[in-house]
This record gives structure tokens, sequence and C-alpha cells, in this order.
């Protein structure tokens, strides 16, 4: 295949998700020409992104800070509420916690320090701002009790973030080219990045640049990748998200001498619905996942429970939670609630497209959900036996849990015992994976001897080292704004030192 430079831009961004539209328009605001090209079509742009709730966490102070993102809450709604702050030390804490201590300190506190004037550039650039109530609050006592450290959602999930930042772009002349496909960098005999091979729909072509953004995406959509590097079975795991991300911006790095970095064996999964499509539905965006199971049980086909499902909040357990359901047999689970707690769990349970069955007895719902019905049984009656008395309270860690079992239930443990019985089948959906490439904190990517590959920045999914095993809920969209944003100045700040301004 032969190409030709057909033209130039200070900056070239490889993707447009959260991380690759926040690179562009920092870039942009800082008097580059940016290019933004995008593997997929234009009807599949966003990325990974479009999939999410849109939910970000961050780092507050206080009501005063929420504010600031949305000034328009009313004084009876700040009445209704109750919010704790979540503060600089209870995130990174947090983020230690969940990673087993792994987490890479330096980008780990340039995502926290960075994350509220983040969220407040954002909103500059026009994404709005919702309190999270569906996903993260619970009514006690008349007021709605914010858990988890997660509060606040775009307008419109997703969809509603990426479109905000798509519809900001084209204002502010960011050059988009969907259906284009970056296949290779160029670089000069010092190493220096020069060039971008794309593959576009008229054919391939070079763009000459000083600066690239690699914010394409992980390698979650690559069936033969992730059974290399996560394991067995991943093969026939659901893509929650795109088809599009398989490891292409990844790859490209790695030709041209950048250091693999992170958890490659590890990836960020969810509870997905047993017969979602293979890969995300656009019309249904992050539906398909389940994931009010901390209320009641999750067991295999056999009717065994094989983890504690109470063991943290949601926001905490999820993403390793959707892993252990692949190696279960049939790669299936089913959560198993009673109609006590029904009226708490999430809209995501009350779609259209979802596999579910109701029964008025155990032995009659283990039948319509094909689990083994002895031994579904025998699981619900030693659970509830193994219930200990206390107080349940779903907005915090309420130490409601089982006593003389194993797996334990640490909290929110109820008796199963109230007919109608409900149980969801799901299976493991892969969200993103943790390996990538190592950057500096201003997001240089590095090489093989940790020397900064000159013009080649990284964001979002592309960035090793901030997830091992597990992650807090919000924290990906997160970490993608904020190094997006740090990635697109850095780029825009090489072409003026380039050119000796």
């Amino acid at each position: 295949m032969s190409t030709s430079a057909e033209f130039y831009r200070d900056v070239v961004v490889v993707g447009s998700g959260n991380a690759g539209l926040c690179a562009a328009l920092a870039a942009r605001q800082r008097g580059a020409s940016v290019l933004l090209i995008e593997k997929a079509p234009e009807e599949w742009r966003g990325g990974n992104s479009f999939f999410t709730g849109g939910a970000l966490r961050f780092a507050f102070r206080g009501l005063d800070d929420i504010r600031t993102l949305i000034p328009d809450l009313s004084e009876g709604e700040l009445r209704s509420i109750e919010i704790e702050p979540y503060d600089e030390d209870q995130f990174y804490n947090d983020m230690l916690r969940v990673t087993d201590y792994l987490t890479d300190a330096d980008l780990c506190l340039t995502m926290i320090r960075g994350s509220l004037t983040t969220m407040q550039w954002l909103r500059a650039k026009g994404v709005r701002w919702n309190l999270s109530f569906g996903r993260q609050a619970f009514r006690v006592d008349d007021k709605f009790k914010f858990w988890g450290g997660l509060v606040v959602e775009a307008v419109g999930a997703g969809a509603g973030l990426v479109g905000a930042l798509f519809d900001r772009a084209k204002k502010d002349g960011v050059e988009i080219r969907y259906a284009s496909k970056a296949t290779r960098l160029l670089t000069d005999r010092a190493g220096k990045i020069t060039a971008v091979e794309v593959r576009g729909p008229e054919g391939p072509y070079e763009v000459s640049t000083r600066s690239v953004v690699l914010a394409s995406g992980g390698f979650e959509a690559n069936a033969e990748w992730r059974c290399r590097y996560l394991g067995p079975n991943w093969e026939l795991a659901k893509v929650r998200g795109t088809p599009f991300n398989t490891g292409d911006g990844i790859k490209m790095a790695l030709d041209v001498g950048a250091q693999p970095f992170g958890h490659w064996s590890s990836c960020h999964a969810v509870a997905w619905d047993l017969n979602a499509p293979p890969y995300g539905d656009r019309n249904i965006g992050d539906l398909f996942q389940k994931h009010s199971y901390p209320l009641g049980i999750v067991v295999n086909i056999k009717g065994e429970r094989f983890l504690d499902e109470g063991a943290d909040f949601r926001n905490y357990t999820y993403a390793e939670y959707g892993r252990r359901i692949i190696t279960q047999p049939k790669r299936a689970a089913f959560q198993i609630f009673d109609s006590k707690v029904l009226p708490l769990l999430r809209d995501e349970y009350r779609i259209r497209q979802v596999t579910k069955a109701e029964a008025h007895s155990i032995e009659e719902l283990a039948k319509k959900l094909e689990i083994d019905v002895d031994g579904l049984v025998g699981t619900v009656r030693e659970f509830n036996a193994a219930v200990q008395p206390g107080q349940f309270n779903p907005a915090i860690l309420d130490g409601k849990g089982t006593k003389g079992i194993t797996p334990p239930k640490s909290n929110w443990a109820l008796p199963i015992d109230s007919p109608p019985f409900v149980g969801y089948a799901v299976t493991t959906g892969i969200t993103f994976t943790f390996g990538g490439l190592r950057i500096t904190p201003n997001t240089e990517v590095l090489d093989t001897e940790n020397h900064p590959i000159p013009g080649l920045y990284a964001a979002g999914e592309h960035v090793g080292g901030l997830f091992y095993y597990n992650y807090p809920g919000g924290s990906g969209l997160m970490a993608g704004a904020v190094f997006g944003c740090i990635a697109g100045a850095a780029a825009a700040a090489n072409v003026a030192i380039s050119r000796g301004k």
C-alpha cells in the first residue's frame, strides 16, 4: 500500500470517545489545528463512552462544589438530598483499596487532583450535569441519600456526554473524519512522530503532524487479544460497547517502541443480560447491565452462590464481579430477588429486553431459569437460615450480614422468603481492558527505556497503570477526561515548542 503526504495538521487525535474529544477540544483551545480521526462510521461515533451511564467520579468538598456543576438546584431540592463530601483523600484511598494498592500513584493523583476542575471545564464546554438519583441514591427518612462517592451524571447519560462534546468540537473548528482507521505512526530517525498513516473511505493517505494523541480504546472488542491476555473463555464474552475498540492504537504505539504497562490480564466487566447481542446496542445503551445484585443473591446454574453480594457498595465490586461470571458453568449467573426489594431495583431491570423469570416458589423459579432445582432450593434455605438480625439500610454499609455460610453476605442480607420471586439471567459483558501504555502524568508515551517518544501522547483506555483487578465506578470516564485534557494541551504545547514559540 502506497501513501503520500496529503496535508498537515498540528495535532492528530485518534479516537472519538470522551478522552479523544477532550484532547481535541483542549488542543483546539490552545490554538492548534486539530484533526480527529475515527475508525467507526459516524453513526457509531463516541466509542465506549456512548454506552456508559455518563457518571464521573470526582473529588468535592461539599454541596458548594456540586453547585458549580448544577447551579440551578433549588432550595427544595437541596433540602431533599443528603450528600457527604468526597475529598481527594477518600478518592485516593478508594483507588488504592480496590486496585490492591497497585495503582500508579503519580497517575492516580493527577486524575484525582484534576477531577473537579475537569468537571467544571466540561460544563463550560457544554456538558450538562444532573444528580444521579436513579442510580446512586436511596430514599431514607424522606431524604435521598447518595452513596458510594458517585453523585453526578451527564444529562442524557453517555450519549449526552459525547453528544455535547461533538457539538462543541464542531463549533470550535475541530475537523473530524469518520470511517478512517489510523494504521501506522511514522517517525524520523530520531524517533520523533512526523505523520500518521490513515485508511479512509477514499483509500490510504498520510497526515503530517507534530503531535499525535492516541485515544482509540483498549482491546475489548478483539476476541483473539482477549483470549491471549485475559485467558480462556474470554473470546466468548459479550462486548458491552463498541465493536471498533480492537487495540489498534496500542499496537501502533508498541510498533514505534512504546512500553506496555498495567494489568494486561485484567479488565472492567459487568453482569450483562445473558441474551444481549454480541456488541453494544446504541438504542439500549448501558441498560443491559444488572447492578442491583447487593439486594439479593447471585447463583450459578448449579444454584450455588460464588461471591459476597454485599461485600461493598456496588460501585466498588461490579467491575470485579462481572469477570467472575465467565468462570462459572455456561458463563452464566442468576440474580435472585424477592418482593421486598423489587421496588429498589434500578431502572435497567424494567426494560423490555431482559432475560428474567418470575414465580411463587423457589422450585418453580429454578425450573423457569433452568437452574438445578435442588441446588437453588438448598442455597436459599441455607442463606435464609444464616441471615442475622439488624436494620436494613441500602444507603450505608449496614453490617446486616450472614453467619456460618461461605461465601458470606456482609451487608444488606435479607431472607428470600416473600413471593413473588424474580430471577435475572446474566453473563459477562466486557467494558474495557486495563492493560495499556506507560505514560507520564503529562501523558507523554514512554518507550521501553522510559524515555518520552517525542510528539506521542495517550489518554483514555490506552493509559496503563491506573486500574488493577478492580475499579471504582465512574473513575474510567473521569480518567479519560482528565488525561484527555492534559494530552490535548501537551500536544498543542509541543507544536508551539517545535515552531520555536
